[in-house]
């Protein structure tokens, strides 16, 4: 596929031995480059592949900087076309300067995701591979990184193509039927057609469940750390960060506002967030400071329950229970007991609870264990393929409702056109995963949410 000649500027950080990055891609780069280049014939006669030294010269022929240049022949390089990387000094004024010869000899300037955009339309790697590029990008943890690369290599894509050899299996079999409608035979076996259509039922259903842990990976598992003011919320916080973030006073109703912190505990990213101490608050401001505090929890993966231990059993039943009427089923509700320095407390609420102290830093590991434990949990079966991406929970969820109601139609004796429609829609789904069926609206969606440079 041919496209117009584009360029775009990767800045690294700036400072001494700073590299800038500018690449060209399309059928015209090498004409392109070589317009602003100090020896033509040393660029134009360069192998593909290999690093050459030259000088880039501005309007009136000044040297602008010294570079490094290599070339790329299509269809062997990232976006499948003619490319043309420049490396150059990492200052601001020579990339941009870089950038405006370049335009003025006929390039443009890329767009957001364009490189991975022309890399997906010229084959180079289908759509969820080009969606793992922008996750690998923003991972943050080592278990993000490990999740994206696994994608980019084609992991899920290879799931993908699976699933869909089979439904096309499925589909073939009820459509030949159709072409031979009038002698009222079965090339389809009904049992066997049942048990392939529950093996890949079975399948999505893997990959929709993955998204649970694949999500917390990826956009990092908010930990809500509530209770009554002076329980410990704000010590227990400074305690999993070793630093001292959040205010700590035994002055109750310290925390007004929610402070939040990222912290990656064995390659997984938590977001850690204090809240305001629940009680009847005394003023608008600490009210407010509440009523953030119950938004929070709702929408945190994991509530840490602080509790004085040295307050009364009964009084800390009632906010177990009020704490536990507040949350989802989903939700990991870890109960600690603080102030284990000064009383140990003599119960606990089941397997997810544990006494600490928050101030000399007493079983704050095993709490972080707790926490490494339950999300390595949602893992389950599916942790060589995980599903991170919205888009493609939906269309496995729309396949897998197809598919469920093909299986209902054989048992309910439906004629194989309308069986045959569902798995047909079944595949359309999975193959929007893959842009093996894709448009330009979801395209233009999908790449305008990349940075520029890939």
């Amino acid at each position: 596929m041919t496209f117009g000649t584009t360029i775009c500027a990767i800045s690294t950080a700036s400072g001494t031995g700073a590299i800038g990055i500018v690449r060209i891609s399309g059928a015209d780069s090498y004409a392109v480059v070589e317009k602003i280049v100090g020896n033509k014939s040393a660029f134009r006669n360069a192998e593909p592949r290999k690093m050459l030294f030259v000088n880039l010269l501005d309007e009136q022929g000044n040297i602008l900087d010294e570079v490094m240049v290599a070339k790329f022949a299509a269809p062997a390089s990232f976006s499948g076309e003619d490319m043309v990387e420049i490396y150059c000094h990492g200052s601001e004024y020579i990339e941009q300067r870089i950038l405006a010869c370049l335009t003025r000899n006929g390039a443009v300037l890329a767009r957001p995701g364009e490189f991975t955009q022309r890399a997906f339309l010229n084959g180079k790697m289908d759509l969820s591979q080009s969606e793992a590029v922008a996750d690998l990008i923003s991972s943050s943890s080592a278990e993000s990184h490990r999740v994206a690369m696994s994608q980019l290599k084609g992991q899920v894509s290879s799931k993908i193509a699976d699933l869909r050899g089979k439904m096309l299996e499925l589909t073939s079999l009820l459509e030949l039927e159709l072409d031979f409608s009038e002698e009222d035979v079965e090339f389809a076996d009904r049992t066997k057609l049942v048990a392939l259509i529950d093996e890949v039922c079975a399948e999505t259903e893997k990959l929709i469940r993955s998204f649970e842990y694949g999500n917390a990976v990826k956009s990092g598992v908010p930990v809500a750390i509530v209770g009554e003011p002076n329980a410990g919320k704000s010590t227990l916080l400074n305690a999993i960060l070793h630093d001292d973030r959040a205010i700590v006073s035994s002055i109750a109703g310290t925390t007004r506002d929610t402070i939040e912190e990222e912290f990656v505990l064995d390659g997984i990213r938590f977001r850690f967030i204090d809240t305001a101490g629940i009680r009847n608050a005394d003023n608008e401001v600490e009210e407010l400071g509440i009523k953030r505090t119950y938004s929070k929890l709702k929408s945190a993966r994991i509530v840490v329950l602080v509790l004085d231990a040295s307050a009364d059993k009964q009084h800390n039943d009632g906010i177990v229970a009020s704490i536990g009427n507040e949350i989802s089923e989903t939700t990991k509700l870890i109960v600690v007991l603080n102030k284990s320095d000064i009383c140990t407390a003599q119960y606990g609420y089941g397997d997810d609870s544990l006494s600490i102290s928050a101030i000399n830093g007493s079983n704050v590991d095993t709490l972080c264990r707790k926490f490494v434990e339950y999300v390595s949990s949602l893992k389950s079966e599916t942790a060589d393929v995980v599903i991170t991406n919205v888009r493609h929970v939906a269309s496995l969820t729309a396949a897998r409702d197809l598919l469920q109601s093909a299986r209902r139609s054989i048992g309910e004796g439906v004629p194989s056109d309308f069986i045959a429609q569902d798995l047909r829609e079944a595949n359309y789904h999975l193959g929007e995963i893959t842009g093996a069926i894709s448009t330009d609206e979801v395209l233009g969606s999908i790449f305008s949410k990349f940075c520029i440079g890939k």
